[in-house]
């Protein structure tokens, strides 16, 4: 009988892989921990473009990761921020691919009060920075807006108020966008009602309004919290229609009274900010109107008072004339005596001219003219004689370059030029059109490749339902009748005596250009 050794301390122990390990941890842990809730401060926060957000807990000694899905994210009220205390609420589950474990989070909240207050002072803080509360940003008020943009909860007392207090102060046009005012839809309704009612285009169907109000009644701060996102406050700092905030009571204070234009105490305070009281205007204007026409009367007289004064001071209009009237009359008396004196002048000038005028003074100068023009003609012929000699051998030279042998010459070689323009023109044009046609060619079994007939040639096919393509089946049910496209035609199927249809032909291809 042989004897068999014992095997060695810790041999006969099963194997496990690492993944039937890192399962049996993770059915431990998830067995043992279900759905906990985790106090603790948020570290590091990372959004990646997948729209889940990873998240660290923390506390002075330990830490612990989680995730939150894409689609709980969408639907929490308060979105984590580092260096906030939040209570969190999941399941502690483990991600074997690097051996830790962490809590997938399904709801997480600020840690009672004094959190909210940290998250809203840290809010303040980084806008404040960004100079959105600076008083040199905020515009005035119009005096009296045509149109009222409100953003409100329609079912509250909250519009009711707004609309009484403007009918009774001054009636104008109001639209109401209706929002939540409070909960998770609360900050991103707001925020889209404001950017829409700036998105508007004055002078539209629906009209821009001059004035904004965002209004709510008053609440706990859990309440209100929708106007102290983010994303509301930004929505109120970059709108241009001028915004007064009316959130809560007077004693409540929220991100969006920081941003707005006005803050207005309470709802029905905001309405009467945004408009005057019809009938103190009109008496205002009633007195403005005597004070207009008092001191228009009192202008009138004083300037006519004026006027006469002035009047007094001028001179009368006969002395005026007096001196231009003498001065007329002497120059009468004097014209008579210049006229006689001016005529006797001119007759003895006019005599001296024509003592020089005598007929032999006139032959004289025409006899030398006539032999200064004597001179001129004798040389005038021997200077014709050699300028027409000179054109004439010019225009010999010029003829000799018109000859038939010369044009002959000339016109051969330039036939032959124009022959080889013709054919390098040629060459150049069929090299283009095989190209283009190569092109074209490569084009079109492309085109072919990339049709979806040649997938119905692999034995595909297409199903159309009341001339629309159908992808599913609740469309296909809810169609009236289905054409199936196969490679070689078309059938109708639910339709009565439907008979396939043929592939229509395609035409010839046309006949490409040479050039």
């Amino acid at each position: 009988m042989d004897l068999i050794d014992d095997p060695m301390e810790g041999q006969n122990s099963p194997e496990f892989s690492v993944t039937e390990l890192s399962g049996a941890i993770k059915r431990v842990i998830e067995g043992e921990f279900g759905h906990v809730r985790i106090r603790g401060e948020v570290g590091r926060v990372s959004r990646p473009r997948s729209g889940h957000i990873y998240l660290d807990l923390k506390d002075d000694k330990s830490v612990i990761s989680g995730v939150i899905w894409k689609g709980v994210s969408a639907r929490l009220e308060t979105q984590p921020e580092e260096g906030m205390e939040v209570v969190a609420t999941g399941r502690i589950t483990t991600f074997g691919g690097q051996s830790k474990y962490q809590i997938v989070i399904e709801d997480i909240k600020p840690a009672g009060m004094g959190a909210l207050m940290a998250l809203l002072e840290k809010r303040k803080k980084m806008l404040a920075a960004e100079g959105l509360f600076d008083t040199a940003r905020k515009r005035p008020l119009p005096y009296l807006p045509e149109v009222i943009g409100v953003v409100t909860s329609p079912s509250g007392a909250v519009i009711r108020d707004i609309l009484h207090r403007l009918r009774d102060r001054f009636p104008r046009k109001v639209l109401i966008w209706p929002v939540a005012v409070q909960g998770a839809k609360c900050a991103p309704e707001v925020a889209r009602a404001i950017a829409g009612f700036n998105a508007l285009s004055p002078g539209g169907a629906l009209p821009r309004p001059d004035l904004l109000i965002v209004a709510r009644g008053g609440g706990s701060v859990e309440d209100l919290w929708g106007f102290n996102e983010e994303i509301v406050a930004r929505a109120a700092a970059a709108s241009e229609i001028p915004l007064i905030s009316a959130v809560g009571h007077e004693t409540d204070t929220t991100l969006i009274d920081f941003v707005s234009d006005r803050r207005a105490p309470t709802p029905t305070a905001a309405a009467e900010l945004a408009v005057p009281v019809r009938h103190e205007l009109a008496a205002w204007l009633d007195g403005q109107g005597a004070r207009m026409g008092q001191l228009l009367s009192n202008g009138l007289s004083a300037r006519g008072q004026r006027l006469r004064d002035l009047g007094r001071a001028l001179p009368r209009p006969d002395t005026l004339l007096d001196g231009p009237r003498q001065r007329l009359d002497r120059a009468g008396e004097q014209l008579g005596p210049a006229l006689i004196t001016g005529v006797q002048r001119r007759r003895v000038r006019l005599a001296d001219v024509s003592g020089s005028l005598r007929p032999a003074t006139l032959r004289q100068r025409l006899r030398t003219e006539e032999q200064r023009l004597a001179g001129l003609a004798a040389r005038l012929d021997p200077a014709l004689t050699r300028a027409l000699t000179s054109k004439r051998e010019r225009f010999e030279t010029r003829a000799q370059r018109f000859r038939p042998v010369a044009l002959e010459r000339d016109r051969r070689a330039k036939a032959d030029a124009f022959a080889k323009l013709v054919k390098r023109l040629s060459d150049a044009g069929q090299r283009q059109t095989r190209d283009w046609r190569g092109r074209l060619a490569g084009m079109e079994r492309l085109r072919e490749t990339l049709s979806y007939k040649s997938t119905l040639a692999r034995g595909y096919a297409v199903v159309r339902g009341d001339g629309a393509v159908v992808t599913g089946v609740k469309a296909a049910q809810k169609a009236g009748a289905l054409e199936i496209e196969f490679a070689d035609g078309r059938m109708t199927v639910g339709a009565a005596g439907a008979a396939p249809r043929k592939k229509p032909k395609e035409p010839p291809p046309e006949q490409g250009s040479l050039l």
